[in-house]
């Protein structure tokens, strides 16, 4: 409960306080391509139950179901917005009013897509008794996933596969955390999620 009123009352001020941001980026975006400002992805949240999860739109109209399910740097579809956005974490901004309506959390396991649910381990799908978050530990040790995934490429390996390798990465992490997770805990990731976007 006192985590529940936390994030709450964090992600209402975040909110207020980011609306010129957003209201700048929402202009970039309108501006440089056609389409909606924010892309609409649906998503398992807790106890697997499906959400709709807000972004700012970083890829052009169209192009989401027309190559990978994933993004790598230098991805075509993503636009030039959309390319500061991803770097400064902006796009993941609108998952404030998710917060806000219940369906996350400011620190959890981070959403995941469905298609990925048949590769989850019994252990690993222990992961959905929490309510998903906008960071974690794993976020933040990945916080240039996509960089990342770009290197793997060019070494060889396949989108998916590199992904794949990545997101176990990502699950162990999470699972060595959140079951002894506590709220102070929590505190001190969101503050390191702060320095790291804000190196």
């Amino acid at each position: 409960m006192i985590k529940r009123c936390f994030d709450v009352v964090i992600a209402a001020v975040a909110l207020v306080a980011v609306s010129p941001i957003l209201a700048i980026a929402a202009i970039a975006i309108k501006i440089e391509s056609r389409g909606p400002v924010l892309h609409r992805a649906m998503r398992v949240g807790r106890n697997q139950d499906p959400f709709v999860l807000l972004k700012l739109r970083s890829m052009r109209v169209g192009t989401t179901d027309s190559g990978p399910g994933v993004t790598a740097s230098h991805d075509s579809r993503i636009t030039r917005v959309g390319r500061v956005c991803r770097r400064f974490k902006l796009d993941e901004l609108p998952q404030l009013w998710n917060v806000i309506r219940g369906d996350m959390s400011l620190v959890g396991p981070r959403p995941e897509d469905a298609r990925y649910l048949p590769q989850y381990t019994s252990e690993q799908l222990a992961l959905f008794g929490w309510r998903p978050g906008i960071t974690s530990p794993a976020s933040v040790e990945y916080r240039d996933e996509e960089g990342v995934l770009a290197t793997m490429v060019k070494e060889g390996r396949d989108l998916d596969a590199a992904y794949r390798h990545v997101q176990q990465d990502k699950l162990r992490i999470e699972l060595d955390y959140f079951p002894h997770a506590t709220f102070r805990s929590d505190l001190v990731w969101l503050f390191r999620t702060v320095a790291a976007v804000a190196r």
